[in-house]
């Protein structure tokens, strides 16, 4: 039996920068019961908190099943885990914690963080921005008030063709295909090949140092939940060879590729109707 659920956000637990459905929460709610669930994705912490974890505060996760939620941050590259006391009593704070005790945001612990440096980040901006005023896809007409099209994440640079406020059904539209984003990405590599440029969600291209990965973030997984390979069933929509799941397949983890939440919610369904 597996003992890790392992999951991609955008497009595999959510509609892409919006929160989970109230399905998702329940069964993601049910796992944590028998799982530790770890989704991994480029988003930033905050992301992490507003799409997974308030839609599973409203529908009644309490305090003990949160410390059974693991959240990669940046493919992985920066791990938070809750911790109900509000501080560190180490591997046994599970068993001793009481289960009235209330909810806080502040008690969310940055275990690692791995940044990039300040150069770093600045030739990487640089790069993307080049490649896609070159090409013609730099969009910052349709932006959203207070909105930006590249992010700095700290241990990764996020290119979001329209922003993150853009709505649902435009950024759908914008490259359903991945043509737009895999030519800004060939030209990211001849103007900065010392990195890696990676294909995720609707619009993102997510920038990083190589071996940064979402194989760095589940290699991680591995070591601080103290489990196997064997023991992760992975979940994602971007498996092929240049999405940012594909590092994941490349380990030899077990995964279920999927095309939306739907899917997702139906192979959940069928693993937590045979416990």
């Amino acid at each position: 039996m597996k003992k890790v659920l392992a999951f991609d956000i955008d497009q595999t637990l959510n509609v892409a920068k919006t929160p989970i459905t109230d399905e998702i929460a329940d069964l993601l709610i049910r796992c944590l019961d028998h799982f530790e669930v770890c989704p991994i994705s480029g988003q930033k912490f905050d992301q992490f908190l507003i799409q997974i974890v308030d839609p599973m505060l409203k529908r009644g996760v309490v305090a003990t099943q949160l410390t059974h939620l693991h959240l990669f941050v940046a493919q992985g590259t920066q791990y938070y885990r809750y911790l109900p006391s509000g501080k560190k009593l180490g591997p046994i704070e599970v068993s001793v914690v009481k289960p009235n005790i209330p909810y806080s945001r502040n008690h969310w612990q940055q275990v690692y963080n791995h940044p990039l440096k300040a150069e770093q980040v600045t030739k990487i901006t640089e790069t993307i921005e080049k490649a896609a005023k070159e090409l013609g896809y730099w969009e910052e007409t349709k932006l959203k008030p207070g909105d930006e099209i590249i992010e700095n994440r700290l241990s990764q640079v996020t290119f979001s063709a329209l922003g993150q406020k853009a709505g649902t059904e435009e950024k759908y539209a914008w490259d359903p295909d991945c043509q737009k984003r895999k030519k800004i990405v060939a030209r990211c590599k001849e103007l900065a090949p010392e990195f890696d440029y990676e294909i995720g969600g609707t619009t993102s291209i997510n920038a990083i140092t190589p071996g940064m990965n979402k194989e760095f973030g589940m290699t991680h997984m591995l070591d601080e939940l103290l489990v196997k390979k064997k023991d992760i069933l992975y979940f994602g929509d971007m498996t092929q060879p240049g999405g940012n799941d594909y590092p994941v397949v490349q380990m030899g983890i077990d995964t279920i590729t999927v095309r939306n939440h739907e899917d997702t919610a139906y192979a959940l369904r069928g693993i937590l109707g045979i416990l």
